[in-house]
């Protein structure tokens, strides 16, 4: 036999009680192992813990599983332990973190991820709930699967399903985006809001139907916005204040800014619409960065013209680079968020893009979508669970927002 390192793996299942880890391990520090990974999970109550051992030619392996099978009967517990070289076990091409959503997430929708996941050759190596509500989020740590092939699978599954599922790579990579960036209209708020300016102006139909065109990137979007706008023309200014009454945030929204700001996070937002609306929500929310183009007034009223640079789809490209220059984030650790075909190049540029409620020429963009109507469920793709969420609610005494 070579010298070639052993690795013997001892599972402990049962009603969970505090103890269970300490005195497991005080048992095994008896022994010349070392430990090489440890998992743990708790599930109502029942406890799964996991420990894989390496040890060396020659020890005495047998006693280290006599001194686990005691430590699993005096406790009541069931255990089982297996041996194998390091040299026989499957190499993993990297570990994954693969976030499932659902509302409502049946057995069925998990069948299907499963499968996927196994067909791929890849292993499931950890589960967790992270938020029972607004959706149901469970999290999965998966190893052995080639990232890009594993994603195309699961979101052909997540279609046939009805269910969201983001691949991303695993460990730190998504607490360690600290910038957020978002469009605004039909994102971050309900609706679009030049076509609440076009009610105002009695031409809603005409500028709804080149919206669409434009979202779904048919039409240039510069050419299309300045159209829309010339439409505007003579619209008295104090509509503007109107239609910010009318304003609807996604729901959701207020709790997702407001837990990212309270983990530190920088928050911005970026939209092609219009500055008369945004500076409100910047002042409303806390928000750290905003970029939006500017109506033209005059004498009180909208000239149909726009003032400034134009924030277009390499405008906001742009904008996001600058906010993480501001912010001192490199692009691989921003999240960008949108819906249309302006936001393309954002969500590209971005570490993680996301498409929400999205067209789909976005869907099929970005690197992941999220269909559901609540927009902080995002904040689980970031690793954040809902207690966590809720913990940062109770640090400032606040009551937590309802659905």
């Amino acid at each position: 036999m070579d010298g070639s390192q052993r690795t013997l793996l001892i599972t402990l299942t049962g009603r969970d009680r505090p103890g269970v880890t300490s005195r497991l391990f005080a048992t095994l520090a008896e022994f010349p192992v070392t430990v090489t990974d440890v998992e743990q999970v708790v599930i109502r109550g029942r406890l799964i813990l996991g420990v894989l051992l390496s040890y060396a030619r020659g020890t005495d392996i047998g006693k280290v599983w006599t001194a686990a099978e005691k430590v699993a009967t005096d406790l009541d517990m069931e255990v089982e332990v297996s041996t194998a070289r390091d040299r026989d076990a499957p190499r993993r091409r990297g570990r994954l973190h693969v976030t499932v959503l659902g509302n409502p997430l049946r057995p069925a929708a998990m069948a299907g991820i499963a499968g996927r996941i196994a067909a791929a050759g890849a292993n499931i190596d950890r589960i967790e709930r992270l938020a029972r509500y607004p959706v149901t989020c469970i999290e999965m740590d998966v190893s052995g699967a080639d990232p890009e092939a594993l994603r195309g699978a699961l979101a052909a599954e997540a279609a046939a399903q009805q269910v969201d599922v983001a691949v991303q790579p695993s460990g730190l990579h998504r607490r360690a985006k600290r910038l957020i960036v978002m469009d605004v209209d039909s994102t971050l708020i309900q609706g679009e809001v030049i076509e609440l300016l076009a009610e105002q102006a009695g031409c809603l139909d005409e500028v709804a139907k080149v919206t669409e065109a434009a979202m779904r990137g048919e039409l240039d979007f510069e050419g299309s916005l300045r159209e829309r706008v010339a439409l505007l023309a003579g619209l008295d200014a104090s509509c503007l204040e109107e239609v910010r009454r009318k304003i609807r945030l996604a729901a959701g929204a207020r709790t997702m800014v407001r837990t990212l700001k309270r983990l530190d996070y920088k928050f911005a937002i970026v939209s092609g619409g219009f500055t008369q609306i945004t500076d409100s929500l910047v002042e409303e929310l806390g928000i750290d960065y905003s970029a939006a183009n500017t109506l033209e007034i005059c004498d009180g009223k909208l000239t149909g013209r726009l003032v400034g640079p134009i924030i277009d789809r390499a405008g906001k490209a742009r904008a996001l680079e600058d906010f993480a220059r501001r912010a001192g984030v490199p692009i691989s650790q921003t999240v960008a968020i949108g819906d249309g075909a302006n936001d393309l190049d954002m969500l590209q540029a971005a570490g993680l893009g996301v498409a929400y409620n999205a067209k789909p020429v976005v869907r099929q963009a970005a690197d992941t979508a999220v269909n559901v109507p609540y927009l902080d469920t995002i904040l689980f793709l970031l690793g954040i669970s809902r207690d966590e969420i809720e913990a940062a609610d109770a640090e400032d005494q606040e009551p937590f927002l309802q659905y």
